[in-house]
């Protein structure tokens, strides 16, 4: 094992890609300065790093079509609300050629999408859009917790054969863990459970998942076994685990740090109250941000999104009810 942050393992997992595989390249916003150093640069080359305009159509465009005639292609943008400035070639057509070609053209196209978030970015910058890019089929969607999946998922992205947008929280990037130094990849679409537990089961999502470990520490002290899952990969979702968690602890909490309307906390709870509805002994709780724009005001950010404090309290009172 060696010690990562988190950007660490993720630019890691991309270096070790391009030195095995000739057909990653690199595109994107200032990549050269901030994605590798100046000896790696030189190792792989100008040819496969490349600087791009600040135009996201543009170079996500270029990335689709390079996707198209054998490379694989990671587009590197500063913040994953730039998405809505490439929304058509995107939606439109990374996450639909496959289909309409009838299976002849793979999109082997992965892109970086910093989520930033408390961190008084103000509302331009702070979304997270996770469940918006979810209703589009056709993309995979990741979203890594910790160094060791991000290199793991990042791996996996990159050899997959379809678009894969790959959502970074970067309110836990200088976050560091143990990371193997043995060659690995992490199936995209498995969740991982975090904390075995039987009372209850929270499923959460990004940073909601650290703030879930810290209550579940906290709920230990008075008695109560949390199980956390880290959903970990939104498409494709791993309903499985979390109606097997949900079948042994007859509870469910669902944790996201994006607004609650049409969200994956929504899509998790719709799950288990269709599937795993007889297993439940109380009403199916969400902790997501409220449905408004993101003040720029740190004291009213900070108040916006799921805290392990307002975990404890929903469990606690699930537990009062049950």
């Amino acid at each position: 094992m060696s010690q990562m942050t988190y950007s660490e393992a993720i630019v890691s997992a991309i270096c070790e890609e391009m030195r095995s595989d000739p057909r990653v390249v690199v595109m994107g916003q200032d990549v050269e300065l901030f994605m590798t150093d100046a000896k790696t640069r030189q190792e792989l080359g100008p040819a496969r790093i490349r600087n791009t305009p600040i135009s996201e159509a543009g170079f996500i465009g270029a990335g689709i079509g390079a996707a198209l005639t054998g490379l694989r292609p990671v587009i590197e943008l500063g913040c994953s609300t730039f998405l809505y400035s490439a929304m058509d070639q995107v939606v439109n057509q990374a996450a639909k050629s496959r289909y309409m070609f009838g299976g002849q053209a793979n999109i082997p196209l992965v892109i970086r999408a910093p989520v930033i978030y408390a961190m008084a970015a103000a509302a331009h910058h702070s979304d997270r859009p996770w469940g918006l890019f979810a209703q589009a089929p056709g993309l995979k969607i990741v979203v890594p917790t910790n160094p060791s999946d991000a290199k793991g998922l990042m791996k996996s992205a990159i050899r997959d054969g379809n678009p894969v947008i790959f959502f970074e929280d970067a309110s836990i990037a200088e976050q560091r863990g143990e990371v193997p130094e043995r060659e690995y990849a992490i199936p995209i679409g498995i969740a991982d459970i975090k904390r075995v537990g039987c009372d209850v089961t929270i499923a959460a999502l990004a940073g909601g998942v650290h703030q879930t470990l810290e209550a579940a520490r906290a709920l230990q002290d008075e008695g109560v076994s949390a199980e956390v899952i880290d959903v970990r990969t939104v498409v494709p979702l791993d309903r499985a685990t979390i109606l097997e968690s949900v079948a042994k602890t007859r509870h469910l909490v669902v944790v996201d740090p994006a607004p609650g309307m049409c969200s994956v906390a929504s899509e998790l709870a719709a799950t288990v109250a269709q599937h795993g509805f007889y297993s439940l002994k109380s009403p199916i709780v969400r902790i997501t941000a409220p449905d408004v724009p993101v003040p720029f005001s740190p004291a009213l950010e900070r108040s916006m999104f799921p805290t392990a404090a307002k975990i404890v309290t929903a469990v606690r009172e699930m537990c009062l009810r049950s």
